[in-house]
């Protein structure tokens, strides 16, 4: 499985699990600064660029393609929160 983060304290729950499962986590930008990810992540932790927030569905297709990519036949869990959009 490999768990896809959007915001702070999903990246946040994400390190969570993956510190007890040892899944990978992807996060967009927005989940953590460039210098901070940088600073801290572990390995397993992989970060887009750019943001997966806004008002385009093909951020989150394009981040779900590339993440199929490196994690083919693999489950992909996405952060959400009710009410998100």
């Amino acid at each position: 499985m490999v768990l896809l983060a959007i915001s702070p304290k999903g990246l946040a729950d994400a390190l969570r699990i993956s510190a007890k499962t040892g899944e990978a986590v992807w996060c967009g930008s927005e989940a953590v600064t460039e210098s901070e990810f940088n600073a801290s992540m572990p390995a397993r932790v992989t970060r887009f660029v750019y943001g997966l927030t806004g008002d385009s569905a093909t951020l989150l297709d394009d981040a779900l393609e590339t993440i199929a990519e490196h994690h083919p036949a693999q489950t992909i869990w996405v952060e959400s929160a009710p009410g998100a959009a």
